[in-house]
């Protein structure tokens, strides 16, 4: 059968380096918004299709098993002139029969999208055209940084998934998230 599902991880679960430096940027953002902190999620994708089962993410270059992850693309981390350094560049994965890490941490996951074979197709289909633009910077003035989430999201919208009613869990955000939906929107009105 297919389907298409959203998974929230918690960022930088099962790990420390990420996950301080997530609490770290998410204290400032809500200090700068006089808000309060949210819990901060990354997105990650699980499609079934007649064509296979896909796992969806991003994650860093560097990281994951040896050998194919599906890798579809690369991009730069922090500063465009970084990413010549592989230790700066993450890649985009549509990974068969692949493995979201990390994946026993989700909350209130999985969220499912849709079980039509032509749209798991599309989406499928969509993953290799993600822009690639540096991650945690808005070079394309979308009013939020580049990361894991705009491409998921970017990834749904573009293959026409309804994305109206899908949000972090409750308490949580997901940053990028709203670049993603803003680009593909931008991009189908030119």
């Amino acid at each position: 059968m297919a389907s298409v599902e959203l998974w929230w991880l918690p960022l930088g679960a099962g790990g420390q380096c990420v996950r301080v430096n997530g609490l770290v940027f998410e204290a400032g953002s809500a200090l700068l918004g006089r808000r309060t902190r949210c819990d901060l999620y990354h997105a990650g994708l699980t499609v079934s299709a007649p064509a296979g089962d896909y796992v969806i993410e991003v994650a860093p270059v560097w990281s994951g098993p040896a050998g194919s992850r599906g890798s579809v693309g690369e991009g730069p981390v922090g500063l465009r002139g970084l990413g010549r350094s592989r230790w700066f560049r993450y890649e985009v994965r549509c990974w068969r029969d692949g493995v979201i890490p990390d994946l026993e941490y989700a909350v209130a996951s999985p969220v499912p999208l849709t079980r039509e074979p032509d749209v798991a197709n599309r989406v499928l289909g969509q993953v290799a055209r993600v822009p690639r633009p540096t991650w945690g910077r808005d070079e394309l003035g979308l009013g939020e940084m580049w990361n894991s989430n705009s491409v998921v999201s970017w990834t749904l919208a573009t293959a026409g998934v309804d994305l109206g009613d899908v949000s972090p869990p409750a308490g949580g955000r997901a940053p990028g998230w709203d670049a993603g939906i803003g680009l593909a929107l931008r991009s189908s009105r030119a």
